[in-house]
């Protein structure tokens, strides 16, 4: 059976397991299903996306699905065996996946993308606060990738979580802002999304 990721297309986390199918060389389809959906619930009863089904194996959480894509198919490795050097890799994609996600994603670009009042306006609570602290946030990643990745001088697994959020804060004005005032952050972005898995993953 044929690597199958199920998920909503415009999800950073969803985009983040087709970039590791497309970094390895793994053919796979993308069926585009929304959170909570019935396909989705079959799988993860939850409703998070993404899921994975391959030949007999059903598959939740972003990191074990990208996990098990990186260990189970041949292809350039995407966190190093070497533990030291694993443990950076690790530590990275799970500082995106918890601290900046929550940050960016969560309290900022799904706040304006779908709280919004009975009118269409967007809802500006939480927005307001996250943007008092996304200064900090960028500063803070603009010198985690000074080496050119993130964490490091060579692209990892942890790139293919952040970027697809990089690409998301940009498309509000206060995002947009603080990757200007990013000059690391601005390369390194340009720099991933030459990668053929990141054009691959763009819808």
């Amino acid at each position: 059976m044929a690597l199958e990721i199920i998920g909503f297309p415009r999800s950073n986390f969803v985009r983040t397991v087709r970039m590791v199918a497309e970094e390895k060389g793994v053919p796979y389809e993308h069926i585009a299903a929304m959170p909570h959906s019935d396909e989705v619930k079959a799988i993860n009863p939850f409703g998070y996306i993404p899921v994975m089904r391959h030949d007999g194996l059903d598959l939740v959480e972003s990191y074990a699905i990208a996990h098990y894509i990186d260990t189970a198919f041949d292809g350039p490795a995407l966190v190093p065996t070497e533990p030291r050097a694993a443990a950076v890799v690790n530590r990275w994609i799970m500082t995106v996946n918890t601290t900046v996600d929550q940050m960016i994603m969560r309290k900022y670009v799904v706040e304006y993308a779908f709280h919004k009042d009975k009118d269409g306006n967007v809802v500006r609570d939480v927005i307001d606060q996250t943007v008092k602290r996304l200064p900090k946030m960028f500063k803070f990643l603009d010198a985690a990738v000074a080496d050119g990745y993130l964490g490091g001088d060579s692209f990892s697994m942890a790139d293919c979580f952040l970027v697809p959020m990089l690409a998301g804060v940009q498309t509000f004005p206060e995002g947009k802002e603080n990757m200007a005032n990013s000059p690391n952050l601005q390369a390194y972005f340009a720099r991933v999304a030459e990668r053929d898995s990141f054009k691959n993953t763009a819808s």
